[in-house]
């Protein structure tokens, strides 16, 4: 099915099912602990061994000698894969890392060698015997160092133009009278999600079958099949439930290929998790970005120009981080230039961490909205409103499908209590605590893709749905089974999905914030299919059939959807494709965050005490979900405002805090309670069911919303992420 005109009405409008705070379908499996992780399958490849990986330690050279005799001779060891018998693994298509160190070793931990044996205390005691000579060679591993010489890299496939002129931001920003001109540094991030990279791999002759932890099934069966050599149709991939990827596990990283590449050398079974310093320093994460702001506005807060440059890191060959995006899309402005710059570094990947390109950027643009809105005397939700726009600031005759950011700032304001907040820096106060209130706006882009699905009724009336979707802890279980129960006129119990499965039609998985309007368009596709099929059994003219209370109808005729089985089992199978509005519609999601905090006045710590996100993102499907994925976002937000850092050690190329005791996320007593509201709105460019994505626009804009809340606490401003005592304890107000 191709989608290429607005939708009009059809049966997702009915909204009996679809919008319904219903319960996550897998919520019980996974609080009872009856939902299988990747490694926790024990009957899919029997007789496995473990695998236990041994990272390099140091961060640039090569390895000049590795002796693994030792370490084969421990007891119950199958066998040591280092680059000399594992082949020579290929690269994936979307990350540029190379998975084993192959002699040259391109950043610390970089996988140098696969131990299997019996149990998984042999393998990891075995590693420890390893003997490997590095020659060490100099490296580049300080971003600032880099940031002066580093050039603007080609236009890639991903994150837009890396350079774009509208105007003249030059002569603009000159005749100005009220300026902005800042540089903000976003430290290197992680993922930290729960669950770690795991894999258990098994071959059968020339196909490998992997249960693995990985977001996004279609790039995961290319890559694999690239780094190993094999067509991608000899890779079946298994990701039923995942816990936690954040872009992490977006497709094929070190578990996946070296339990693919370490089975094969071994001839049995492997299962692989990697240990978590791996998981900071040799897979991908958020790069640290230093980036540079100039806003000019006349003195009634319309902004005339508009500069956002930004300068990251990465390996050769990798991509930038598109902090340029928002400023794209947000606000208004004739005369504007955005340009992202990449240095080369000698460190692990640099890629998608969740809302890659609008998280970190909007960390810098929002804080220096706030700092406009105080130079021009301004309330910063009126500065925003002011520059509001309709239509693409970079292309006027395109125009927004939607765009309520409006309506989110001033529900926003209202729900907040904005209008009582005190403009005056360092002029709340409760005791020893210092009182702030601060705003910030977001945009993350709507755009969708291709999805398919599978759609069965049985002889008993209940249906299934098969889709390779993935489920983060993000509701698609959920999601597939209202969409699908609201197109066939059912209750959602009789809807069984599955997801996860390699085999199944196709979809873009769970990353860009496609994963629940993509797959809901797709399982739209299968049911108008079984839709049309079931009235041809059924003998009604398909044009005139309702499907509403397990019965399908047509004027006085209503027969039960599963009489329409009765003669064997009904399969169908389409696709949603789409075409041209995406050109024609700037298509994206708006958010505004309102945050309150208290900063002791003595020592200067920070409590956030209240946030309040007010969402578009099209129709909502599932309320509960929706609101469960914003205030997940909100607290990525906290961390990443106040403790989150990746720290390097810019002498031997390592991130030194790689464990969750030393790389600080947001704990229960971080997090206040959270509210999460959504605009009333529907956007028919996207799909036929009308709804976009969220899960990513939750953390946009949550960092900048707290610095400037910090900002209006303390009348201490702070440009260097994350807000940590050491930033600003000195310039604290005086006490008495």
């Amino acid at each position: 099915m191709k989608f290429d005109t607005p939708a009009g009405a059809n049966p997702t409008d009915r909204m009996a099912v679809l919008g319904k705070p219903i319960d996550r379908y897998e919520a019980r499996l996974k609080t009872t602990g009856t939902a299988t992780y990747a490694y926790e399958w024990q009957d899919v490849a029997p007789g496995f061994a473990y695998g236990y990986v041994l990272g390099a330690s140091v961060a640039k050279g090569r390895i000049a000698a590795i002796d693994t005799r030792e370490a084969e001779r421990a007891p119950g060891v199958v066998g040591v894969v280092t680059y000399l018998n594992a082949g020579k693994p290929g690269v994936g298509k979307f990350y540029v890392q190379q998975m084993l160190a192959a002699p040259e070793v391109n950043h610390y931990h970089m996988p140098v060698a696969v131990v299997v044996a019996d149990t998984f205390e042999q393998a990891r005691a075995a590693a420890a015997l390893i003997r490997v000579d590095y020659t060490r060679t100099d490296g580049r591993y300080d971003l600032a160092a880099q940031a002066a010489s580093a050039p603007v890299p080609p236009d890639g496939e991903y994150g837009g133009p890396n350079e774009k002129r509208i105007g003249d931001f030059a002569s603009a920003f000159a005749a100005a009278p009220v300026k902005v001109d800042q540089t903000y540094v976003v430290p290197d991030q992680a993922h930290c999600m729960m669950e770690p990279h795991a894999t258990i791999a098994r071959w059968d002759g020339d196909r490998v079958t992997c249960w693995t932890s990985i977001q996004q099934m279609n790039w995961g069966t290319r890559d694999l099949g690239l780094i190993l050599g094999i067509p991608r149709e000899n890779v079946r991939l298994h990701s039923p439930y995942i816990g936690g990827g954040f872009g992490g596990k977006g497709t094929v990283q070190a578990d996946l290929a070296l339990a693919a590449i370490a089975a094969r050398v071994v001839k049995r079974p492997v299962k692989i998790a990697l240990q978590r310093p791996l998981m900071f320093n040799a897979t991908i994460h958020r790069p640290k970005t230093i980036q540079h702001i100039q806003l000019g506005a006349g003195h009634d807060g319309r902004i005339t120009a508009i500069l956002h440059d930004s300068v990251s890191g990465n390996l050769p060959g990798g991509r930038t981080e598109p902090c340029v995006t928002p400023t794209r899309g947000l606000y208004a402005g004739a005369n504007r230039l955005t340009r992202m710059r990449l240095a080369t570094l000698d460190l692990a990947e640099g890629n998608a961490m969740r809302a890659p390109g609008e998280a970190p950027g909007l960390m810098a643009l929002e804080i220096a909205m706030d700092e406009l809105a105080e130079k021009l005397g301004m309330d910063p939700v009126e500065l925003r409103i002011r520059n509001d726009t309709q239509v693409d600031p970079e292309d006027p005759a395109r125009p927004f499908s939607t765009r309520a950011f409006v309506a989110c700032l001033q529900e926003g304001a209202l729900r907040f209590g904005w209008d009582r907040r005190n403009a005056r820096p360092g002029a709340t106060r409760e005791g020893e605590w210092l009182i702030g209130h601060g705003v910030a706006g977001a945009i993350r882009g709507g755009k969708i893709a291709k999805a398919g699905a599978r759609a069965r009724l049985g002889r008993d009336g209940r249906m299934t749905i098969e889709t390779d979707m993935t489920d983060i802890g993000t509701g698609s279980y959920t999601v597939v089974q209202q969409t699908a129960a609201e197109m066939m006129g059912v209750e959602p119990d009789r809807i069984l999905a599955k997801l996860g499965d390699s085999s199944f039609p196709e979809t873009p998985g769970s990353g860009g914030q496609q994963g629940a309007p993509s797959v809901s368009a797709g399982v739209y596709a299968a049911c108008v299919a079984l839709r049309e099929a079931v009235a041809q059994r059924l003998g009604f003219n398909t044009a005139e059939v309702d499907f509403v209370d397990g019965h399908v109808r047509s004027g006085n005729r209503s027969v039960p959807i599963a009489d329409a089985a009765k003669g064997g089992e009904i399969v169908v199978e389409d696709t949603m494709t789409f075409d041209k509005l995406a050109d024609q519609f700037n298509q994206q999601t708006f958010a505004a965050h309102f945050a309150e905090v208290a900063v002791n006045a003595y020592t200067g710590e920070t409590r956030v005490r209240r946030v309040v996100s007010v969402c578009a993102a099209g129709r909502i499907i599932n309320p509960k979900t929706a609101r469960s994925q914003v205030i997940g976002g909100v607290v990525m937000g906290i961390g990443a405002a106040l403790t989150e850092e990746m720290a390097l050690d810019t002498r031997f190329g390592f991130f030194v805090n790689h464990d969750l005791a030393q790389y600080e996320v947001p704990v229960h007593l971080d997090v206040p309670h959270l509210e999460a509201h959504f605009i009333d709105e529907v956007d028919p460019t996207i799909s036929p069911v009308k709804a976009k994505g969220v899960g990513e626009l939750g953390l946009t804009g949550v960092a900048p919303a707290i610095a400037n809340a910090v900002y209006n606490a303390t009348g201490v401003r702070v440009r260097d992420y994350p807000l940590t005592l050491d930033k600003y304890l000195d310039r604290l107000p005086d006490i008495a």
